[in-house]
């Protein structure tokens, strides 16, 4: 698989880049300014959210897609949208089947291995398994997940889709190295409204969370790129992104103790466990080589 983006002028790209960026991220800040003017706070990593702060944050989640569109139509002018942000099913069918398995295991892999972790520093409070209701548990939060595939879309198409391969150069491994790490950045920092207001680490000041966010997109940000070079598609992207943000944060619920505190920062993906394994995970892929959208050239 490669990243078709050498036909596009250099100007346009420079443009589109700027652009894209400025809108994804006005887009975010207006969508959480209901939140932030209220004075919203999330304390706990137990706390649902409401009403108002769901569609606050699935405006934002839209807002990276709809700056990659308008880049793509107004700025690059470089074809079809799907083509030019690799919204496309993996062919054949049974390679489309096989990219989303793999797109659900190797999360829910590296999840488990994060609370694994956290359980025997003693900083994860397992409760065991549950056998009693865990497959009613499980089907819920699998549906969950897909309801919400469309809302990660917006993300994807954004940052696999447009931001990624707009930043790499296949030949220049320093060119690689600087889009991996650039556009995990850019996904974090995104994501600074929602840590002012403690939404992935509750509790936590913005010098605390801020870092951490940044350590976790980076380190996360290789695999996504790596479901997303390995099809040719963003969908698994989408589906590896939508299970870290929903199911891997309800797993982390499910087998604690229930009246444990959970602190984020400390257990599941988004904690120092996980960004052992992910850390691990991203430098297998890059020992073999899965990390270079070369490597991928003919394998369809």
């Amino acid at each position: 698989m490669t990243l078709t983006t050498g036909s596009i002028p250099l100007v346009n790209r420079r443009r589109g880049l700027f652009v894209y960026l400025g809108v994804a991220y006005v887009g975010m800040w207006a969508a959480m300014s209901p939140l932030l003017v209220g004075g919203y706070r999330r304390g706990d990593a137990r706390e649902e959210t409401g009403a108002l702060e769901q569609w606050c944050i699935a405006a934002a989640m839209l807002a990276p897609a709809l700056a990659a569109i308008l880049v793509v139509c107004c700025i690059e002018r470089s074809g079809r949208i799907r083509d030019s942000l690799a919204l496309r099913w993996p062919k054949p069918w049974g390679r489309t089947a096989q990219a989303c398995l793999v797109a659900f295991a190797v999360p829910a892999g590296l999840t488990a291995a994060a609370l694994v972790i956290g359980t025997i520093s003693g900083h994860y409070p397992f409760d065991g398994v549950h056998w009693n209701g865990l497959g009613a548990w499980a089907a819920g939060a699998v549906l969950s997940m897909l309801v919400s595939l469309p809302l990660f879309f917006g993300e994807e198409l954004g940052w696999q889709g447009y931001l990624f391969p707009r930043l790499a150069r296949e030949s220049d491994n320093r060119s690689l190295i600087r889009a991996y790490v650039v556009t995990g950045v850019a996904f974090a920092l995104w994501h600074l409204p929602t840590l002012l207001m403690g939404g992935q680490y509750p509790g936590r000041p913005w010098y605390v969370s801020v870092p951490a966010m940044l350590v976790s997109c980076v380190l996360i940000l290789p695999v996504f790129t790596w479901l997303r070079l390995r099809s040719g598609s963003v969908v698994p992207a989408v589906i590896g992104h939508a299970f870290v943000s929903s199911m891997s944060v309800d797993m982390v619920k499910q087998f604690a103790a229930p009246k444990a505190a959970l602190d984020p920062l400390h257990m599941g993906m988004a904690g120092w466990p996980g960004w052992i394994v992910t850390g691990a995970f991203v430098a297998f892929l890059t020992l073999t080589g899965r990390l270079q959208p070369s490597f991928y050239t003919g394998s369809k």
